[in-house]
């Protein structure tokens, strides 16, 4: 599906739009609760990676597709790994399977797992026999993907023993960790995080508990986006949302103070308000928070702001490689700017190229981050279905907002 999508009759705006529960919660307490079914869980994201993980979960023995979902991958490898009665072939889309697996296998190994490989070596497909991992210390390379280590940390409180997980180096996407920790310290499973070394207690069962999945504070990026490029007196709110989120995504509400973006939190809702005007440009470390990268690198162009974004290097290995992802796409518009492999920098600039289709390589957030550029010029998106995976309904809110989506 190509959209064509032109802005708002007005760029002063103002609406009320519900956001889903946050994927990465859902993903975690949806793991979590396969384990101790009691765990009751209200707001579950409506994603296509909250769908495949659920639905993956269920499956016992043969394939298991999860599409493109990663943190499905990573979660279901090790969650497989520990069921004694499960025998799957793990697999995904053309691109998941050109995605490494091969540190989160080793550590699963490590701890007697039986994994092998189907095809390539260190990339699923992956043969996974469930049993009992008797094993209770491994170490993983500190600056990967969280993901690797979350999905150890959330099996670690049905091991028999429990898990001491060491982190080598210096590590990255820390909240995620701390969210991980933290929905184990809601169940009552004792762990600690001190210096490099994260310790989760085996527990047998849990209390009866229902937790309720915060909104996504990545899909709420879309909306700071729009509101850093529209008119002072702008008001979006959105619910729901708490201030002390666990979610790393959540620092957009200190970062688009530099876009005239003020955040006001009040009855489980952000308002978001434009209060004035943005920087010439930024320079941010998004080491804890790559997936606002894309956001903000569009809504810079769309300000004529420079930007110099570092701590990306967990962005090639993404649904595309979104750095280069980023060079072709907003090169396309008129962008100057280079990108290295944990980098990019964007020039000032104030010229916009209209009417250019924008490619979003099966990546949910490429279409989301470009969409807001429409209230600058008029622009199309090629295959703008992709935005399921994370928000089904992105374009309908969009309507909301009065922009005009139309099929081309």
């Amino acid at each position: 599906m190509k959209l064509k999508l032109t802005g708002p009759p007005s760029d002063l705006l103002h609406c009320d739009i519900k956001i889903t529960g946050s994927k990465s919660e859902s993903n975690r307490l949806l793991l979590l609760q396969a384990t101790y079914p009691n765990i009751q869980i209200e707001n579950l994201s409506n994603s296509d990676d909250a769908t495949a993980m659920k639905n993956g979960l269920t499956i016992t023995s043969g394939e298991v597709d999860i599409h493109h979902a990663g943190t499905a991958m990573r979660f279901l490898t090790a969650f497989f790994a520990t069921q004694n009665d499960r025998d799957v072939v793990l697999t995904g889309s053309a691109r998941m399977q050109q995605r490494p697996i091969k540190i989160l296998v080793d550590a699963l190994r490590n701890l007697g797992a039986d994994i092998s490989y189907v095809n390539n070596d260190g990339y699923p497909p992956i043969r996974i026999k469930g049993g009992n991992l008797k094993a209770s210390k491994v170490s993983l390379p500190a600056n990967i993907s969280s993901q690797y280590i979350s999905a150890l940390l959330l099996v670690a409180p049905g091991l028999e023993n429990g898990l001491e997980l060491e982190l080598i180096g210096e590590i990255t996407s820390v909240p995620y960790i701390r969210m991980t920790l933290s929905l184990l310290d809601a169940l009552g499973i004792q762990n600690s995080f001190k210096e490099n070394i994260i310790k989760v207690m085996p527990k047998a069962a849990v209390n009866d508990k229902t937790i309720v999945v915060e909104s996504d504070w990545s899909s709420a990026s879309y909306f700071y986006s729009i509101a850093a490029l529209s008119e002072i007196g702008t008001r979006i709110n959105l619910t729901a949302y708490r201030k002390d989120s666990l979610q790393g995504d959540s620092i957009l509400a200190s970062l688009y103070k530099d876009f005239g973006v003020t955040t006001i939190f009040e009855d489980n809702r952000i308002s978001l308000v434009k209060t004035g005007n943005h920087h010439r440009a930024v320079n941010y470390d998004l080491t804890n928070a790559p997936d606002l990268a894309q956001t903000i690198a569009v809504s810079c162009f769309g300000l004529g702001m420079g930007c110099h974004l570092s701590g990306l290097h967990t962005l090639k290995i993404k649904e595309t490689d979104r750095l280069v992802a980023l060079d072709v796409e907003l090169s396309k518009l008129g962008a100057i700017l280079t990108v290295t492999n944990d980098s990019l920098t964007l020039e000032p600039g104030d010229n916009i190229l209209s009417n250019k289709a924008i490619d979003t390589y099966n990546d949910h957030r490429m279409a989301m981050a470009f969409a807001p550029l429409a209230m600058r010029t008029t622009l199309m998106i090629n295959e703008a279905e992709v935005v399921s995976k994370s928000y089904p309904g992105f374009w309908e809110d969009l309507k909301q907002l009065e922009f005009g989506v139309r099929e081309h």
